[in-house]
């Protein structure tokens, strides 16, 4: 292995992918790190969180195809989990790292559990923050349902309203996520509004937003088998973080991916919603490196 420090593209499957490493010189077991959205970055992470890690070990970020700083395809049909997991592979191959670490968060958790099941030789430790299971209902509920605990009125109503509609469970998530408004946005994803204004801040500096393109042909082109029926088969030691206001992901989907996993804990972050890296930083950075510290 012989990857160095630094920011660059590589070409992945056709497409050129944002890639960083820093921490090198540490020459630990690279813990590759896997954003969420579908479609979001790493931006924020890696100032907050990430150069903490990097402080001790090997960190690698990539970005996703159409995600971030990477760049996107020119069809639809060039999005599916299938060639997420494929770009991972190639582009841990093309860094010369024959085995990894992965921390995950949100969506990231549900890749890196993907990427876990289709390479297990080739990965070591799980850590997941905050995991998604995008094609369950049960995570579409618990958004409802945290937008319900923090919305104020006028919105509350307006959301009330969608929700008493004869119309599909699809139909009125995607409706209610139509409407929300920055406030309530950032009342759901974090429970200290001081760092709901960092991070939107950091959102604003880093000129990254998220398309949508990935997240709609995710879910127009489902896996042919549910990651839900994959966990028992997935072995390896496993961390994951969840904040116990967590609206967007939940408790609820945490317990459910912990208790299909033998080998694996939780750490609950009693002072955090969705993004316990950026709100509990500190404790967050020392969970994950206490988890990996036997394994670097």
């Amino acid at each position: 292995m012989n990857i160095v420090n630094g920011e660059y593209k590589l070409n992945v499957n056709g497409i050129y992918h944002w890639v960083k490493v820093d921490g090198a010189e540490k020459k630990t077991t690279p813990l590759i790190l896997i954003h969420g959205g579908p479609g979001g970055n790493h931006y924020n992470f890696e100032r907050t969180a990430g150069q903490m890690l990097a402080e001790g070990r090997t960190v690698v970020y990539y970005e996703q195809r159409g995600s971030g700083r990477s760049d996107t395809p020119q069809s639809e049909e060039e999005f599916s989990m299938n060639l997420l997991i494929s770009d991972f592979k190639l582009l841990k191959d093309l860094l010369g790292i024959k085995k990894a670490d992965l921390l995950g968060y949100s969506f990231g958790g549900e890749l890196a559990l993907e990427i876990a099941y289709a390479y297990p030789d080739e990965i070591g430790r799980l850590v997941l923050s905050g995991p998604s299971l995008m094609y369950s209902n049960i995570q579409q509920l618990i958004q409802l349902q945290g937008f319900m605990t923090v919305a104020e009125s006028p919105m509350l109503e307006r959301i009330e309203t969608i929700l008493k509609e004869n119309n599909s469970l699809e139909e009125k998530y995607n409706q209610v996520w139509s409407i929300v408004d920055t406030k309530t946005i950032d009342r759901f994803l974090f429970e200290d509004q001081r760092i709901a204004e960092m991070n939107r801040k950091l959102w604003e500096e880093s000129g990254l937003r998220n398309t949508g393109l990935l997240m709609k042909a995710l879910y127009k082109h489902p896996p042919k088998e549910p990651l839900l029926n994959k966990l028992e088969k997935i072995k390896h030691e496993t961390l994951l973080i969840t904040g116990v206001h967590d609206r967007n992901t939940g408790l609820s989907v945490s317990k459910i991916i912990q208790n299909k996993l033998s080998n694996s804990k939780m750490e609950l972050f009693n002072n955090s919603a969705h993004f316990p890296d950026m709100e509990e930083t500190e404790k967050f950075v020392k969970k994950v490196v206490d988890f990996l510290k036997t394994n670097g």
